[in-house]
């Protein structure tokens, strides 16, 4: 009885897992950006050009899927070499000790047609804090190589004072050099795994 019962549970964890559909980002169609404001009056934009993550879900509109996602912090581009020094310090990042971004999802719920709603953890500088993304599925298709592609466009604003990056300097005119509110931008195309 003990054996039947083992072949019964082996089985069925076959067919969870064999139901399960993987994802893998397509770093090459993907891009994740972020606006800052600076000096009060303007806007300064930067991206991290390597990344990776995969997404694995059952249910076929995504509302199980769990997210994990990871960003390699010395891959930061601002358009500007001395500022990008900068941000690599521990006034900002801090790579030597925290060399990652890293992403978690806790939950996936949809809000309407095409819309989503993620909710999960985000650990930067060692700091683990809940985030919400507003999340649009932008579609599936099959390009020219027989790879299953699809899209998410997702979006978020942070503190990032409560992720210890806080350099800053006061303004005599009042405000500060740069903005504590992060706007990220996250443009993700997926590879589905054959």
């Amino acid at each position: 009885m003990k054996t039947l019962k083992y072949i019964f549970i082996t089985i069925l964890f076959i067919n969870i897992l064999s139901a399960q559909t993987v994802w893998k980002i397509d770093p090459v169609h993907s891009n994740v950006e972020f606006t800052v404001s600076h000096l009060v009056i303007s806007d300064v934009t930067g991206r991290f050009k390597e990344f990776e993550g995969t997404l694995t879900h059952t249910k076929p509109d995504f509302t199980d899927a769990k997210i994990e996602a990871v960003i390699n912090v010395k891959s930061v581009d601002t358009d500007n070499e001395k500022r990008d020094q900068h941000l690599l310090t521990p006034d900002f990042f801090n790579v030597e000790k925290f060399p990652t971004i890293k992403f978690s999802s806790k939950s996936v719920s949809k809000t309407g047609e095409n819309a989503y709603k993620i909710m999960g953890d985000l650990t930067i500088n060692g700091v683990t804090k809940p985030v919400t993304l507003e999340a649009k599925y932008r579609g599936q298709t099959t390009d020219p190589w027989g790879n299953v592609k699809s899209a998410f466009k997702a979006t978020t604003s942070i503190d990032r004072f409560d992720y210890d990056v806080k350099w800053n300097a006061p303004l005599g005119s009042g405000g500060l050099v740069v903005g504590k509110t992060v706007d990220i931008t996250l443009n993700i195309q997926l590879i589905k795994q054959k």
